[in-house]
């Protein structure tokens, strides 16, 4: 049998040691790092590793696509795809800063706490999401909206920004999601006052949301925050949380290790399976939120 070739796309200056760490870990027996790469080169390099192996070979040759954005990964993707020739293909895998397989998770933990917990799901459910222009809360928005949640994105420079990602989520998706302005206290009372669930995706050590905040939240069911760095994104709920009550809330919250248990599954569950595979498979957060379900329980 041919060796597993990985090759890694990122348009940053790095390619992140964590997937590479985790690449290694999953099994390929030849893992190579492109850095810089920008959208129109990402053709040339697929095709260049597609013709350099037989079509028997297509499921023993991937490319991840790495970086920061989730539009640019998406697109990169669909470049690749649009590279294949016949038979000559390959395995695709996105996972731009880890955060498809992080919204995956995040998304899978809380629909199985509301169901076992609180005996419902996401349907209609207002779901507040703050560090709407990332990459975690792009994909935690669009599968919320997907389970007929009604997401809403806050971000903390204005809403004009979140609204143009939001934009992206309904021409490409079809999901509907509301862009809330989330700069100000005033504003992030104003969207809790509302939620049944809160999505912390904001940067490492950012705390969002205080407990002054939080006492605005009536409707509260979960509140769920991915940051591990302290300070929370969501002070009360600590780290290692799940679905513990929140202090002075009838509201369960859930911590970053928590979901990081289940994201790190996922992104292992999907460099294996690419490894696993006897015909071209193409994975993005939808993919990592269906294998996500399933670890989650």
């Amino acid at each position: 049998m041919s060796r597993s070739i990985l090759h890694m796309l990122t348009p940053l200056k790095h390619m992140s040691p964590f997937d590479v760490n985790m690449a290694v870990d999953a099994g390929f027996d030849a893992l190579v790092p492109y850095t810089g790469v920008t959208l129109d080169e990402v053709a040339g390099l697929v095709q260049d590793a597609i013709f350099s192996r037989s079509p028997n070979d297509a499921a023993r040759t991937s490319v991840f696509i790495a970086g920061k954005s989730a539009e640019l990964a998406l697109d990169m993707m669909e470049a690749a795809k649009g590279a294949f020739v016949g038979p000559f293909q390959l395995n695709l895998f996105a996972d731009p800063a880890g955060s498809f397989t992080t919204g995956a998770a995040l998304v899978a933990v809380v629909k199985k706490t509301l169901r076992d917990k609180l005996a419902t799901d996401l349907k209609d459910k207002r779901v507040a999401i703050f560090g709407g222009t990332g990459v975690v809360a792009f994909c935690a928005a669009v599968l919320c909206a997907q389970e007929g949640a009604r997401p809403m994105l806050l971000g903390r420079d204005g809403a004009a920004r979140v609204a143009a990602a939001a934009k992206t989520m309904r021409d490409r998706f079809g999901a509907e999601v509301q862009a809330v302005d989330g700069g100000s206290d005033e504003a992030k009372r104003a969207a809790v006052r509302e939620a049944e669930v809160i999505l912390s995706c904001a940067a490492a050590g950012v705390n969002v949301l205080t407990r002054d905040h939080l006492a605005a939240a009536e409707r509260l069911l979960i509140a769920a925050d991915i940051n591990a760095v302290p300070p929370t994104g969501v002070e009360g709920v600590g780290v290692h949380d799940d679905a513990k009550p929140l202090e002075g809330s009838r509201a369960l919250g859930i911590g970053a290790l928590t979901v990081g248990s289940v994201k790190y599954q996922t992104e292992s569950g999907l460099f294996r399976r690419l490894l696993a595979t006897e015909t071209p498979v193409s994975y993005d957060f939808r993919d990592a939120y269906r294998l996500a379900l399933d670890i989650a329980g």
